[in-house]
């Protein structure tokens, strides 16, 4: 994403009140500042935008540095009424290195976009002293786009090349300055701008990466100073977006705890039946070898409620202690067997034991009266 400050020098001479371009040459250039404009500070909040006029009895610089488009477009018109004289390329772009010398954050780089729509006159129209220029410009590490149109369209010379050609191939480094001619006719320079290597890296940076783009889109990327902060978002620039991004990101991740924790419980009390099922088919199948009623009643439906298995489970387990004392009951009761005698109860031992008492006492009774 380019970070970089930039002054644009704009041409105000007489030969701006031409019609063919639409509707005018200066209105077409003021769309085309207003292009540049909007590229650049959408590419990155921090660049920084100026404007002078190289026309008139002097350069004069209208906006140093500025984010307002207000500004550039209030710039504009006050340009727009003193149209005259003739352009001084060499002064307004020694006047624009100064302004740009002077901006406020020195991290970024610095560019100078000059629209020529005159014919070069006097040291504009000096190749050597052109050249001379740019390499003084390369030296500083300013870069320069050139934009030609109307009378700026000059005539290539024996070699092919043009002053305005050559002074860009001096200034380029690393291929950072360019050249654009826009010729008359429907197309608008704005146009052209646009789809020119002038704004071709602005353009791309501003475009997200999932669209075909350099630049930063709905999540982080790979590219970009913009992802070095969290959510893509420079807390310093925007402090409140930040703020409400990394609550929302709070809350998102607090809802998606407690929907854990709600499902793991959901999980466990389902775990709980199950086991309590499992018991009770043990249970009953323990207690069916000893009675057939504690089986049957032991079995329970085959989807039951909570409350319906506890209850069913608490009767099976009564029902097979009862059935365990029954057995060990019956188990400890001798049986008689068929040569023995029944068993006497208490009561009838008392009346055989007073039966022969009575018995033997007759006996002696009758055995004294004999004697």
């Amino acid at each position: 994403m380019p970070l970089e400050a930039t002054m644009m020098i704009v041409d105000n001479s007489e030969y701006m009140r031409n019609g063919d371009y639409q509707p005018s040459r200066f209105d077409a250039q003021a769309d085309a500042v207003n292009v540049v404009f909007q590229t650049k500070i959408d590419s990155n909040p921090e660049n920084t935008v100026g404007v002078m006029s190289m026309a008139g009895k002097s350069p004069q610089v209208l906006v140093t540095h500025s984010k307002d488009l207000g500004q550039i477009l209030q710039a504009i018109h006050k340009t727009s009424s003193s149209i005259g004289g003739q352009i001084d390329i060499p002064t307004a772009i020694a006047v624009a290195q100064l302004a740009l010398k002077h901006r406020e954050n020195k991290n970024l780089r610095q560019r100078i976009v000059v629209f020529v729509g005159s014919p070069l006159e006097g040291a504009a129209a000096d190749e050597k002293g052109m050249v001379k220029l740019a390499k003084k410009l390369k030296k500083n590490n300013v870069a320069v786009d050139v934009v030609c149109f109307g009378d700026g369209i000059e005539e290539p010379g024996e070699d092919g090349k043009t002053v305005m050609k050559a002074f860009v191939d001096s200034a380029s480094s690393g291929d950072n300055s360019h050249l654009v001619v826009v010729s008359p006719g429907p197309n608008l320079i704005s146009d052209a701008l646009i789809s020119s290597p002038i704004l071709s890296e602005d353009r791309s940076a501003s475009i997200p990466a999932e669209l075909g783009g350099t630049g930063g889109g709905g999540g982080p990327s790979t590219s970009g100073p913009s992802n070095d902060f969290e959510f893509g978002v420079d807390p310093s620039l925007d402090p409140e977006l930040a703020m409400a991004l990394r609550l929302s990101m709070q809350e998102a991740q607090a809802r998606e705890a407690a929907e854990t924790a709600a499902a793991s419980s959901s999980s466990d009390s389902s775990a709980q039946p199950a086991t309590s099922a499992a018991t009770t088919t043990t249970s009953s199948s323990t207690a069916a070898p000893k009675t057939g009623t504690t089986a049957a009643t032991a079995s329970a439906p085959a989807d039951p409620t909570e409350d319906e298995e506890e209850a069913l489970l608490k009767q099976a387990i009564e029902m097979s202690a009862s059935a365990d004392q029954d057995v060990d009951m019956d188990a400890s009761t001798p049986k008689p067997s068929s040569g023995d005698a029944a068993p006497m109860d208490e009561d009838e031992d008392e009346e055989a034991a007073i039966a022969r008492a009575i018995e033997m006492s007759m006996q002696e009774d009758e055995q004294g009266k004999g004697k």
